[in-house]
């Protein structure tokens, strides 16, 4: 689609407006609204100023000045306001420049699709996320000086099976048990409805859904899986899917998130990312190898796993994020391969024996990260291991809870905090400066930002659970 298109589109659904938006540093999408008037063919050149000196992250005042050029191959009607608006993803361009600004997320994106074609390696990387997230009634938090807490309310929630019916609020019995969500039918699945009315918004919006279901956690843990694509239009269905899934569930008088573990003693929400790379419209990961990989799969692997810790401040980027990746849980925290083990941090898929299917699956993501930035890095990290031959070494394919450990030692496990995690990208970022794609201003602004506002935020405030253990010393 050209500037052209999009305009015909616009005015053919007689949209009102236009919602330019574009993805901060961290991975929340903003937006500019102007009258459709505004939007011109050299809109697509020109771009759209604003200032960026309030975004986290972002320009300091003195280079406050950005503009926001519309991208169009992507456009849609916004399914949520009441006056007909055309919503379009923009990258962020500095003005003198014209070139893309050295912190817009979605840059960084194009900049690495650039790069796979440039290497010869593959002309296409198909990604394929599988973001999970919770479906509350109601959720109320508070972090004063002198006191801090939340409530989560969830009809659905195991803990509501003692609570007294009443004639506004009737107890009938239909509660999901801890760790026992995984696709029941209704009743006690009690959001198909939502479901599928996301799903079809997705669908009028230009996302394929291919599945949707409850997933394993009580208190209304969901999936819903959509057709993967290259690497840059999966960021921004993502994007989009994200604002999808709030925004409908915000109509139907719940709350939507995303935040990877927000219960206690439940499975949290990751985000696996199925990747592949291909050429000349044939697939590259299919061959003679272990689970049917090619050899070029096999270095892929071993790319993603020697980069793993430094990848994790990017896939895993939340304090939050490594209450879900603890060892022991069936979390994939394990840097190793396997076709059957889910606690290791690659899988590779054995569903279809379809050369086009075979794929791998990066399992320690969750979709509180960045997914520009994120799969541009897990690329630059497969693309390392496929250019230096990194052997990944033999998969895993033992049942990890049943090994000694003595067997266990030599499996090496993910950094098991943030903070860890941004220590090894500090350490490990060379991959991701090839053909410029992250800059290493970018990964130092990353990393003073996450340990200046999420770590050392987090260090600094006592937890309630330690009025519990230690109140009394």
């Amino acid at each position: 689609m050209n500037a052209r298109h999009v305009l015909n589109y616009a005015a053919d659904q007689e949209a009102r407006f236009v919602s330019v938006r574009f993805t901060d540093l961290l991975g929340s999408w903003h937006h500019l609204t102007y009258p459709i008037e505004q939007l011109t063919e050299d809109s697509f050149e020109d771009g759209f100023g604003f200032d960026a000196s309030s975004l986290r992250g972002w320009a300091a005042i003195n280079e406050s000045d950005m503009l926001l050029v519309p991208d169009p191959a992507r456009c849609w009607i916004d399914p949520f306001t009441e006056d007909t608006t055309l919503c379009i993803i923009a990258n962020v361009v500095e003005p003198m420049t014209k070139e893309g600004y050295w912190l817009d997320p979605r840059s960084v994106a194009v900049r690495a699709e650039s790069y796979l074609k440039f290497t010869g390696i593959a002309d296409t990387v198909y990604v394929g996320p599988e973001a999970e997230f919770f479906v509350f009634d109601g959720v109320s938090f508070h972090n004063d000086q002198q006191s801090s807490g939340y409530t989560i309310e969830s009809e659905e929630g195991h803990w509501n099976s003692a609570r007294k019916s009443t004639s506004d609020a009737p107890n009938m019995g239909f509660h999901i048990k801890p760790k026992e969500g995984y696709v029941p039918v209704s009743p006690v699945d009690s959001l198909i409805d939502l479901r599928n009315a996301i799903s079809s918004i997705l669908g009028e919006v230009g996302i394929f859904v291919e599945c949707h279901h409850h997933e394993v956690a009580t208190a209304g843990q969901c999936e819903i899986d959509f057709k993967f694509s290259n690497l840059l239009n999966t960021a921004d269905n993502l994007m989009l899917f994200k604002y999808i899934v709030k925004n409908a569930t915000h109509a139907y008088g719940k709350t939507a998130t995303f935040m990877p573990k927000p219960l206690v003693g439940d499975n949290g929400s990751g985000m696996h990312c199925h990747q592949s790379l291909w050429k000349d419209g044939q697939p590259l990961f299919s061959g003679n190898e272990y689970a049917g990989l090619s050899e070029m799969a096999k270095f892929y692997i071993g790319g993603l796993l020697k980069h793993a810790p430094a990848l994790i401040a990017f896939a895993a980027p939340t304090t939050n994020s490594f209450k879900r990746l603890v060892p022991g849980f069936e979390a994939p925290v394990n840097l190793a391969y396997s076709a059957r083990n889910r606690s290791a941090a690659v899988r590779i898929p054995m569903f279809s024996q379809s050369p086009k299917a075979k794929r791998l699956e990066f399992r320690p993501p969750d979709p509180s990260c960045n997914p520009y930035l994120t799969f541009a890095a897990l690329l630059m990290a497969g693309l390392d291991g496929v250019q230096n031959r990194i052997d990944p070494g033999e998969p895993l394919d033992k049942d990890i809870y049943d090994l000694s450990p003595e067997e266990l030692k030599d499996v090496p496990s993910l950094p098991g905090s943030l903070e860890e995690a941004l220590n090894a990208l500090e350490n490990d970022y060379e991959f991701l400066l090839k053909g410029d794609v992250f800059t290493e201003d970018m990964i130092k602004r990353w990393i003073k930002f996450k340990r200046d506002n999420e770590v050392n935020k987090l260090r600094l405030r006592p937890h309630p659970m330690e009025f519990s253990m230690y109140y009394d010393v």
